[in-house]
């Protein structure tokens, strides 16, 4: 038996799993201090699934979802740039937030899988993020 959802529940379901997951990315993120945070990846997941939402379901079978999806991933690349920059460490410029960037750039894909139902996906990648990103650092 298959539970069949109104579309406008569908959206919101959609809309809310983004939301939670971004929100795990972004609450570990927090926590380290860092600067793209817990609202910043809630924005960026709610985001690119109301993107991908918008496009499944309201533009009907003229939509491209995959351009969406193109758009979405150019758009996350400005973001994350702007979290990189060259830090002073002593006397040499290290980069720095490459890892907040990637993290960013994660949450957005969630975001849009979570937008086309991929729910497990969402899920899974989630936890892998929040996995990866509780690695302690290694010191060179």
């Amino acid at each position: 038996m298959q539970l069949v959802l109104s579309p406008v529940v569908e959206m919101v379901l959609r809309l809310l799993l983004a939301t939670v997951l971004g929100a795990a990315i972004g609450y570990q993120r927090e926590r380290a201090k860092k600067p793209a945070g817990l609202r910043t990846h809630i924005l960026i997941a709610l985001g690119a699934a109301l993107f991908t939402v918008v496009s499944v379901f309201g533009f009907g079978d003229s939509a491209d979802v995959a351009r969406v999806a193109a758009g979405v991933v150019t758009g996350i690349g400005f973001i994350g740039a702007g979290v990189i920059f060259r830090g002073l460490r002593g006397n040499k410029g290290h980069v720095v937030g490459l890892t907040t960037a990637a993290s960013i750039w994660v949450a957005a894909a969630i975001g849009l899988a979570a937008g086309v139902g991929l729910y497990l996906v969402a899920v899974l990648v989630t936890v892998l993020a929040v996995v990866v990103l509780m690695i302690p650092r290694v010191q060179g």
